[in-house]
């Protein structure tokens, strides 16, 4: 009989102690061990592996690229590199109801040419047809399964060897040699290491899907993102139509790549051109918004900056920004104060990225800065201008990255003029554009090309 021990794990970081102890000393967490009990001949040990390494030198290592199985999606291709390699393991991580078991079941059944299982420990099997058929996908290559038990998992990838495997999700998965309950540190750390295993051995791309915690980081210990080959991050908000695909790692590809999607009543349709969606398609002249031209991962696209200046009515302004960092935001007012004369301090200030996402990019300053003059002026911006600088706290404008695809990404869009920092002129010919630039060194001479 299997010697079992009791050990005390951190479920935040996975940290063992010998005995329970309040406050974490690796991840500084209170109140997050938890007792649990592991057998000595752990289910890792009994896995037979079928084949043992050999220490090798890397003149006798032979490179031979294995080739990518293409999705259904143009954009998740791009974001993986290329589509699906051979062996890896991809973890997709999100919020509740934000489109996660959606698009791996939308991957399941687009896959015609291959013998797909879908295990899920969420859903039964009935509710998964249910949600097949609202999005109007059926394949008859493709076997689901509802179970929880790894053992039981198993056996069922013995009797059908899929060419893939999707999992939903790895929390709910548990093996009966840990007596741990699904979702534990343990569990989590167990039953993905093996798959890991089983999915290099066999050749077999796997698909696993997580949950993420309150601070929306994926959930369980550090090492289920270490072990993995990609890591996927679901954005976006439930209250508006986008999704943001984000890659967070990637050993077979490009890191920091995105995919938009839009959520629709057929499921998650790739947007091909976001700027155009991000930016609203109206003949009026608005005061307060101004469009930026941004970067995320290598994609350019062009974002519309809304904001609303007016007079405090309590005694302390108030400062609301939302898909913004508010923090930038007030240095932002803090130079228009100081630089630029304006008195912002009695008023409030409210900013909004349209189409609620999220944007880091301090490339869009000018942008942001264009648009709440624009308010406080209440003159509105021509449609046909756009902006990409980044703004320094002594008021000067500095150049960004990547100047010459927000350039084209803007042409592309019809743009006629583009205020750009003036040393963005290094470096870059900017006679092959089709466009008229701005060029501007301070927040002052923004002010006089723009309101006179």
């Amino acid at each position: 009989m299997a010697k079992s021990k009791t050990v005390f794990l951190c479920q935040n970081c996975g940290v063992e102690s010998p005995k329970w102890i309040g406050k974490c000393p690796s991840c500084h967490e209170w109140n997050t061990y938890v007792e649990e009990k592991i057998h000595k001949d752990t289910f890792r040990q009994r896995v037979k592996t079928t084949f043992a390494s050999q220490a090798q030198k890397l003149s006798e290592v032979s490179i031979s690229e294995g080739k990518r199985i293409p999705t259904y999606s143009k954009e998740i291709n791009r974001i993986l590199g290329g589509g699906i390699v051979p062996g890896s393991v991809s973890l997709i991580g999100g919020e509740p109801g934000i489109g996660k078991s959606t698009i791996a079941l939308q991957l399941a059944l687009n896959f015609k040419n291959l013998r797909t299982l879908y295990v899920s420990g969420e859903e039964s099997n009935q509710q998964i047809k249910l949600r097949s058929e609202r999005l109007g996908l059926t394949n008859e290559h493709c076997y689901f399964l509802n179970e929880t038990s790894l053992e039981n998992v198993y056996l069922q990838i013995d009797k059908i060897e899929p060419d893939l495997l999707i999992l939903d999700s790895i929390q709910t998965l548990y093996t009966d040699y840990l007596e741990s309950s699904p979702g534990s540190v343990s569990q989590v750390r167990e039953c993905a290491a093996n798959l890991l295993r089983y999915a290099k051995e066999t050749s077999t791309p796997m698909i696993i899907i997580g949950h993420i915690n309150k601070e929306g980081n994926l959930a369980g210990p550090k090492v289920l993102e270490h072990i993995v080959d990609t890591v996927l991050q679901f954005e976006g908000d439930q209250n508006h139509m986008f999704r943001i695909l984000r890659v967070v790692k990637n050993r077979f590809g490009a890191t920091s790549e995105l995919a938009i999607f839009e959520m629709g009543s057929s499921g998650l349709v790739e947007v091909q051109n976001p700027s155009e969606l991000l930016i609203s398609q109206t003949d009026e002249q608005l005061s307060g918004v101004a469009i930026c031209a941004t970067i995320d991962g290598i994609r350019p696209f062009m974002i519309e900056s809304q904001s609303l200046v007016s007079s405090a009515v309590y005694g302390t302004p108030q400062r609301s920004s939302t898909g913004f960092d508010l923090r930038r935001l007030s240095m932002l007012l803090a130079v228009l104060e100081k630089r630029a004369g304006f008195r912002l301090a009695a008023k409030d200030v409210f900013m909004n990225i349209a189409g609620g996402i999220k944007v880091t990019d301090p490339g869009i300053d000018l942008g942001i800065i264009s648009a709440i003059l624009s308010s406080n002026l209440d003159i509105p911006i021509d449609k046909n201008i756009c902006f990409a600088g980044e703004v320094g706290l002594s008021g000067e404008i500095r150049a960004v990255n990547r100047i010459d695809n927000r350039i084209r990404e803007a042409e592309k869009l019809g743009f006629k003029k583009i205020f750009i920092a003036k040393h963005n002129r290094k470096g870059v010919d900017l006679s092959k554009f089709n466009i008229q630039f701005g060029f501007v060194n301070r927040v002052e001479k923004l002010v006089r090309e723009l309101f006179g």
